[in-house]
């Protein structure tokens, strides 16, 4: 494969750093991370946006936490067609070879994929209507959300309540993995549905018993 480059000097320099100052301080640590594997309690499924930081938020070190990052965090519903699913099969790893005890789904403010969703199903973004469109077709799992909070009245309402309904429709999703709904039924895995507000900071987590969001 000749198009790969050599790192951009700056992530060279912030290596370096890294290697010369964190990881030297921890070199044991590291090396019983390596010598022993992950045992993991949580999983996290969270947007890509750069601006959403978990460990930085729940203040997890190396080895706490596996994360699994997608467009708008979504959980597609339980399919095995032979197809390829990163999200299921992170999933799949996660709780069954891991046996993680926790499964966490974080939305936030401001998420570009729900943006983008709102606008296709609204008429407003034909090019996401494209077969061709890999975000598009990602985007049509919330379209069950869409359909709840459509009637709401002006866009930055609609929008925000999306977000809120991206976590809801993954949730529901979630269920429908056998190996997820058979721990959660013994006790053994708990799953939770969390929303950042990326600009104060909060988090806020759904309560099924009163079906809201409310801060952490």
């Amino acid at each position: 494969m000749d198009r790969a480059k050599p790192l951009p000097s700056l992530l060279v320099q912030r290596y370096h750093g890294w290697k010369a100052t964190a990881f030297a301080e921890n070199r044991a640590w590291y090396k019983r991370l390596a010598d022993e594997g992950q045992r993991p309690k949580t999983m996290v499924i969270s947007c890509c946006d750069s601006r959403v930081h978990v460990t930085g938020i729940f203040g997890a070190d190396q080895g706490e936490f596996f994360i699994h990052r997608n467009i708008a965090n979504l959980i597609p519903p339980y399919l095995p067609d032979g197809q390829q699913h990163g999200t299921s099969a992170a999933l799949e790893y996660a709780v069954t070879a891991l046996k993680v005890a926790h499964v966490v789904i974080m939305g936030h403010s401001g998420c570009g994929g729900v943006q983008g969703c709102l606008d296709m199903c609204s008429g407003r973004a034909p090019e996401l209507e494209e077969k061709s469109s890999f975000v598009g077709r990602w985007m049509d799992l919330l379209r069950p959300g869409y359909d709840r909070i459509k009637d709401l009245d002006g866009y930055d309402a609609q929008r925000n309540a999306l977000e809120r309904e991206a976590v809801l429709v993954s949730l529901e999703n979630l269920m429908t993995f056998p190996f997820v709904e058979e721990r959660v039924a013994s006790g053994d895995l708990s799953v939770h549905g969390l929303w950042h507000d990326i600009g104060n900071g909060t988090v806020e987590q759904y309560l099924p018993s009163s079906k809201v969001f409310e801060p952490i």
